[in-house]
């Protein structure tokens, strides 16, 4: 049956600029009349020439109106030109593995429909994201064009008379006007289980889950994607207990919680763990690309140490022994500990803003091997996005490896390193007004330099700047220039303070402020980080005045 494409008239809707993971807004927003279809339009139409005859994977975190949106995602494909779509079973398809199957096939790009850590639900949050053909996030030039466009649009595409069953694996070819379109409904899982085979030592990883004294995980998918390849990976593959798989079924709320890995939102996996029954422990959000780990007794692994203990020891798993090991990079808020593996390693290390996009310029030139943010994401170059999974198989090759506990390996790294002390306070859904006018009064500081070689003290200590700037980054490969990424206040023993506005919520403001502190000294390194940092955090909530602009007294999650 040959069907035939038609032409929507619409207007354009305020706000619809992508942030650092695409847009996100309140499912209720992307529910309203032709709201959903003007951004996919304007996502399709950015591809340019690119877009007809194209291939492209389509699927997301299976969070509630995912499954509507992959059908008007497939009407409107199918109107515009492209070629075929591969779709996830059911719509669902973690962010590592969208990423994965597009440099696997060689596509076009992708389209992911998740909202990442936030909410879901009916009143929840929802949001769309596309990947170029590199598998990584669209950098500032594609998201920048993709709202121009949204700003002017006045028709959208699609095929309205168009079917197809997403719920079971098929493939289905259609006749559209003039042009073929095909649709692929592959296995979620699949491909993405079969690489990681590729990547780590199976054998090895499952003999330390497995053997005499076996080590006992924890994984918790918190209802998210990760759910079926945690049960294919960590349980099938690697011989875990089903039992140490738990919160694997995917739901549409998530199960009422909020899908972000950290120790505020994953209070269960704390609870079980402080039990001494488990040697790791690991959570996960929506989509997958977040990991929080843990050690016996609940002994939190922050995500600044974790990509310098993996940066340490990359060289236990295969795919680096293939590849070898290029450079390292952070996001700039991220904690200096992964500085100090480059440097005694004799390789680069960049710093880049906020947003995983900025690494994969980094990774394409060959530069990067492993990179990371301090909100829980870590990745290297075999896909372009960060990787909750694969950064628990990696922690499972470096503890088969060293044949030591997560608490052991991290307390020879300070010992070796030095520790950088660390921690993020979240202040989410601010009011826009006072979270912006206490950035603006930030700039006005750093515009004077005057400020440098000032001294604050407090509890005992005394901290003296030695740079202050609002975090300008020129990429390296292609000179792109991204400007306003973040105030820091630099102190002249190495310890930072930042702070920048989050662009991954979907109302209000969320205000992030960073601390970094380096402690050479052995006896302190099992200091807990908040009473470590308590002078600087204070120094830092008086210099910026966010109690006072925001009425905010306490942060709403502490990292």
């Amino acid at each position: 049956m040959s069907l035939s494409a038609i032409k929507v008239a619409s207007t354009p809707f305020e706000g619809q600029k992508p942030g650092t993971s695409g847009l996100r807004k309140n499912v209720k927003v992307f529910q309203g009349e032709h709201y959903t279809e003007n951004f996919v339009q304007c996502t399709l139409s950015a591809m340019g020439e690119k877009l007809p005859g194209s291939t492209l994977v389509v699927g997301g975190d299976g969070r509630f109106f995912c499954k509507q949106a992959v059908e008007i995602i497939i009407k409107m494909s199918a109107a515009n030109g492209v070629r075929k779509l591969i779709v996830g079973q059911n719509g669902v398809l973690s962010t590592p593995a969208v990423s994965r199957l597009i440099r696997k096939y060689k596509t076009q790009g992708g389209i992911i429909l998740t909202a990442s850590h936030n909410p879901g639900g009916p009143n929840g949050d929802f949001g769309i994201k596309f990947n170029i053909a590199n598998g990584g996030p669209a950098p500032e030039a594609v998201t920048n064009a993709i709202y121009q466009l949204s700003t002017t649009i006045t028709e959208y595409k699609t095929c309205p008379n168009l079917t197809m069953d997403i719920s079971t694996t098929a493939n289905k070819s259609f006749k559209v006007d003039d042009h073929d379109f095909e649709v692929e409904i592959i296995d979620s899982v699949k491909d993405y289980v079969e690489y990681m085979k590729e990547l780590f030592d199976f054998n090895a990883i499952k003999q330390l889950l497995t053997g005499p004294d076996s080590l006992k995980i924890l994984i918790n998918a918190m209802h998210g994607v990760t759910g079926p390849y945690v049960k294919s990976i960590f349980c099938q593959e690697l011989g875990a207990p089903e039992t140490s798989a738990v919160n694997c079924v995917p739901l549409e709320d998530f199960g009422g919680g909020h899908p972000d890995p950290n120790l505020t939102y994953a209070p269960e996996l704390v609870s079980e763990m402080k039990k001494g029954v488990h040697g790791l422990g690991a959570a996960f959000d929506g989509d997958g690309d977040r990991n929080m780990i843990l050690g016996k007794n609940a002994f939190f692994v922050n995500p600044s140490d974790s990509l310098a203990v993996l940066a340490a020891n990359l060289e236990c798993m295969p795919y680096f022994q293939k590849t070898g090991i290029k450079g390292y990079a952070r996001s700039m808020p991220t904690g200096a500990a992964i500085d100090r593996v480059a440097n005694d390693k004799g390789l680069p290390i960049f710093e880049v803003p906020t947003g995983w996009k900025f690494f994969g310029n980094l990774m394409d030139s060959g530069q990067l091997s492993l990179c990371g943010e301090e909100s829980f994401g870590t990745g290297s170059d075999h896909i372009r996005e960060k990787d909750g999974i694969w950064a628990v198989l990696a922690w499972l090759s470096v503890v088969a490896h060293q044949k030591k506990s997560l608490q052991e390996i991290l307390t020879a790294h300070w010992s070796k390193y030095g520790r950088n002390f660390f921690t993020r306070y979240d202040y989410e859904n601010c009011e826009s007004e006072p979270a912006n006018q206490m950035i603006a009064n930030l700039n006005k500081y750093v515009a004077d330099q005057s400020n440098v070689g000032k001294e604050y003290s407090e509890g005992g200590k005394t901290f003296k700047v030695a740079l202050i700037d609002n975090f300008g980054y020129t990429d390296p490969i292609d000179g792109s220039v991204s400007k306003n990424q973040g105030i820091r206040i630099i102190f002249s023993d190495g310890s930072r303070i930042i702070f920048r506005l989050s662009g991954t919520g979907s109302s209000g403001a969320t205000i992030r402020m960073y601390i970094d502190s380096y402690e050479a000294d052995q006896a302190q390194h099992m200091n807990d980080p908040q009473d470590a940092l308590k002078p600087l955090v204070e120094i830092a909530l008086k210099l910026s005045q966010l109690r006072e602009l925001t009425g905010r007294q306490q942060p709403t999650v502490i990292t």
